[in-house]
C-alpha cells in the first residue's frame, strides 16, 4: 500500500443470478425494467432511496420493511405478497390450491440458470409493456 496507504478497489461480481436471494431478484427486474437506481427512487415518490435501494441490492439488507417492498412492488409490476416471502416475512394462509400453485411456481424459479432468470424477466418486462392495464 504505498499510493498514501490506499487499496486498490476490488470490482463487485454483478447481481443478477442470484435467484435465492431478495436483492438479487430486486436488482434482476429493476434491470428488466431498463430503471437505474435513481429513477426508481424517483417512481416511489422517495419512499425507497437509490442508496438503500443499492444496500438491498447487494445483500447489505436483508429485511426491509413491507412498505419499502409495497412500493417496490408497485413499481416493478410484480406481487407484493412474492417480495414478502422472499424477504422472509410469513404471510397467512389462502387455502391449498393458491399454496400449491405458488410453491410450484417458486420449485420452478429455482432451477433456473442466471442466464435463464434474466431472459424470463426481460420477456416479463415486455409482456407486462404490452398489456393494455399497466
Amino acid at each position: 500500500m504505498r499510493d498514501g496507504g490506499r487499496r486498490p478497489r476490488r470490482k463487485r461480481p454483478p447481481v443478477v443470478g442470484r435467484p435465492n436471494e431478495l436483492g438479487g431478484l430486486l436488482a434482476d427486474l429493476r434491470t428488466a425494467k431498463g430503471l437505474s437506481l435513481r429513477q426508481v427512487e424517483e417512481a416511489t415518490d422517495k419512499a425507497v432511496s437509490n442508496a438503500y435501494l443499492s444496500q438491498l441490492e447487494n445483500g447489505k439488507i436483508r429485511k426491509p420493511s413491507p412498505n419499502v417492498l409495497h412500493s417496490l412492488a408497485a413499481v416493478y409490476a410484480v406481487s407484493y405478497e412474492a417480495l414478502m416471502e422472499k424477504a422472509g416475512y410469513l404471510l397467512p394462509s389462502e387455502g391449498k390450491k393458491a399454496a400449491r400453485r405458488r410453491s410450484l411456481a417458486a420449485f420452478a424459479i429455482d432451477d433456473l440458470t442466471a442466464e435463464e432468470e434474466e431472459e424470463l424477466l426481460k420477456y416479463l418486462a415486455f409482456l407486462r409493456s404490452r398489456s393494455p392495464s399497466s
